[in-house]
């Protein structure tokens, strides 16, 4: 039996259980992710399916992103989603009855490698010609010397993240008198292709990755160009944030794509809380009393929907602000553990909130927090030799060269995006220098930086300082500029 992790059996409604939760971990995924509205039943495998125990006992589920008791923004993800409220500053009720759901669910794990003849499988859907060969951590198919036509390249390492453009970048650079200048046809301009060709373009694609059955929407536009996202479903369980996108021209033509090809593979079974029990972990994490209204440190421009004043003044006592759970659905949402990628048995919870434009989701693990434990190496405290600090993206918009990324961060500090460029990804750092002898209050606050990339970003994939993928920022209401 694993150490201090009891074991699997009917659901618990403990209210000391409930009140032991030290801090919400929440992942919010974009890029126009489609959730589905009405609860998912089904345990997925019995209990301690896949235990190395053989007792029925799961193993203590080790999490880099759980916070394990801190509850503030620098103790684990907070999770905040690109232009919506601060869930550390906010109090979510329920409109109505949240469903129980079932007793028990599995995670699933990013195992192995992917193999030739799947990047093969796949370059054949997107039109990509040529043998994969190794370039790197990754496989690569098309592309010639010059650097243009098709190309798609795939990460060896499970879940096998992969990226795809039909056209190179378009550059101002070319010699006169010569035809190497990759541009995308001129041609291919007009108004985007109705919904359904787009989802009958994108078909073949989806069933390469063994995504056919997957939940689809297109209602995402780009200029001339329709998205059309997929979310898979793996043990009836939809996930949300294990995104496919795949762009489909004004033609009809798949031209850029993005996604995970590897399926994850069924790990331990874990029992899970209901939707109310996990709405009531979300709202008890520590950090949540840091209400709206509350001030420190001020800026030129002031915080949305809040008080500010500078450090050392009085302020008003905290505000509380409420969003509404309109909806629950029990889903799979990513997370890491060692590095390695696990879907986790997460509540799903459908938001809306005075002040942002339509609605936007907050996750929260189902699994009870006995099993859960913190993988996380603790970030050393900034001194005054070390200085900065990475700050984690949470989403971006891009148009022409601008690259415009959203991230969450105090009120004392100055923020600074950077970009590397590469064929395939663009990776960014955003890092925090803390102001020296200043004494704040711990609150959060919604950024936005703009870099500006030496090529348009096209179907690159944009990644993160720790290599994961950033999620395209939903519509709604933008927040200041970091200063």
């Amino acid at each position: 039996m694993a150490d201090d992790v009891p074991p699997a059996g009917p659901r618990r409604r403990s209210p000391v259980l409930i009140a032991s939760v030290a801090a919400a971990v929440l992942l919010v995924g974009g890029g126009g992710a489609y959730l589905t509205s009405s609860a998912v039943g089904g345990s997925g495998g019995g209990a301690g399916s896949g235990s190395p125990s053989g007792d029925g006992t799961p193993a203590a589920l080790l999490l880099d992103d759980y916070s394990g008791g801190t509850g503030a923004p620098e103790g684990g993800t907070s999770g905040i989603a690109p232009g919506e409220p601060n869930p550390y500053g906010v109090t979510y009720k329920a409109d109505g009855t949240l469903p129980d759901g079932p007793g028990s669910a599995p995670v699933y794990w990013a195992k192995g490698e992917v193999t030739k003849d799947e990047v093969a499988r796949l370059a054949k859907a997107l039109g990509a010609e040529g043998t994969p060969v190794v370039d790197g951590e990754a496989w690569k198919v098309g592309a010639g010397n010059d650097g243009s036509g098709p190309v798609l390249r795939v990460n060896r390492q499970a879940p096998g993240m992969w990226t795809f453009t039909r056209y190179a970048p378009g550059t101002d650079n070319c010699t006169a008198g010569t035809d190497k200048c990759t541009v995308t046809p001129p041609a291919r301009s007009g108004d985007p292709v109705s919904e359904a060709a787009a989802k009958k373009a994108a078909a073949p694609v989806l069933k390469a990755v063994g995504q056919d059955g997957a939940e689809v929407d297109a209602s995402q536009v780009m200029g001339s160009q329709r998205v059309v996202n997929a979310d898979p479903v793996f043990g009836e369980l939809p996930t949300y944030g294990w995104t496919t996108g795949i762009s489909v021209d004004a033609q009809g033509e798949v031209v850029g794509g993005n996604g995970q090809l590897e399926t994850p593979v069924k790990g331990d079974t874990y029992p899970l809380l209901s939707a109310q029990e996990a709405l009531e972990a979300l709202n008890a994490a520590p950090g949540t009393d840091h209400r709206m209204g509350i001030g420190g440190c001020a800026s030129p421009v002031p915080l949305k929907d809040r008080l500010e004043s500078p450090c050392g003044s009085s302020t008003a006592a905290p505000q509380a602000q409420t969003a509404t759970v309109e909806d629950a659905v029990l889903g799979l949402a990513p997370h890491t553990s060692g590095g390695r990628q696990v879907l986790v048995p997460s509540w799903l919870f459908d938001v809306t909130a005075s002040g942002v434009a339509g609605g936007y989701t907050v996750t929260q693990p189902a699994v009870e927090p006995a099993y859960l434990k913190s993988a996380a190496t603790p970030t050393p405290t900034p001194t005054a030799s070390s200085g900065t600090r990475n700050v984690k993206v949470d989403g971006y918009t891009a148009e022409g060269k601008e690259l415009t990324v959203s991230f969450t961060g105090g009120v004392c500090g100055d923020y600074k995006a950077t970009a590397t460029e590469s064929g395939g990804e663009v990776k960014v750092t955003v890092t925090e220098t803390p102001w020296p002898d200043k004494v704040c209050i711990l609150i959060a606050k919604e950024y936005h930086q703009t870099v500006q990339l030496a090529e348009s970003l096209g179907s690159r994939k944009v990644v993160g300082s720790d290599g994961g993928a950033i999620p395209l920022e939903k519509a709604g209401a933008r927040l200041p500029q970091a200063q």
